[in-house]
């Protein structure tokens, strides 16, 4: 009797042995194919983020004024006061042959009536808007998202406005005196935007040259020009 128990202890040993490396082979097996998957499929998910951005980057700076790579011609720069974030948000530089021809903010309006609203402004060397889009939100629906492209185009509003155009008495909500409209019913989300966007045109003014540093004088009055006469 003793000898049989014996056998069946070294019996249930092998058996959990055998069970052990078992599960221990189909876990190696599965964390391999998952390898093997991750990395034939993170090419593809890299490569659709990179157009994903691109076309929001198209949608505020038309892909035909410039020629850089303006994915990878960036920098960091921080303004809590005038781009709504404690951290530093990521410039994108359009450029013609080295010359500068706008430059896209990420910046935050923080005082949504729901929270903060991320925004993508473009603007060109001459300081003018040329296309703000709402990259994230949690507005009310059917109210404040008025903001988003696909719900109007109030957001085009912005669109060649500079500092001078409208002024700085312009830059609100016409019920506050200024030359935006407003929401029916939503007043909070349009004037956060509205801050944000004229705030984003005085970092640019304001950092312009750190934006585009050593460009030639003569070239940059040039574009100013050209610029000027096609908006």
């Amino acid at each position: 009797m003793v000898r049989d128990q014996v056998m069946i202890k070294n019996e249930v040993k092998k058996n959990i042995f055998i069970a052990g490396g078992l599960l221990a082979l189909t876990a190696l097996i599965g964390t391999g194919l998952m390898v093997l998957v991750n990395s034939h499929s993170n090419p593809y998910i890299v490569e659709n983020e990179r157009q994903v951005l691109l076309r929001s980057l198209h949608s505020v700076i038309p892909p035909d004024s410039y020629s850089n790579n303006i994915l990878q011609d960036t920098l960091l720069m921080k303004d809590q006061q005038l781009l709504g974030s404690i951290d530093e948000i990521l410039v994108y530089r359009a450029k013609t042959d080295s010359k500068p021809i706008a430059a896209a903010l990420t910046v935050i309006a923080p005082n949504g009536y729901n929270g903060d609203i991320s925004l993508l402004v473009g603007i060109n060397y001459t300081g003018q808007v040329t296309g703000v889009r709402v990259v994230k939100h949690r507005e009310t629906p059917g109210l404040g998202d008025g903001i988003e492209i696909r719900r109007s185009n109030w957001i085009e509003s912005f669109t060649g406005k500079s500092l001078n155009n409208p002024g700085d008495s312009g830059w609100k909500v016409k019920r506050d005196g200024g030359e935006f409209d407003q929401f029916t019913g939503a007043t909070i989300t349009p004037r956060a935007v509205i801050s944000a966007v004229h705030k984003a045109v005085l970092f640019f003014n304001k950092n312009r040259s750190l934006i585009f540093p050593a460009t030639n004088a003569a070239d940059i009055n040039k574009l100013s020009d050209k610029l000027d006469r096609e908006l």
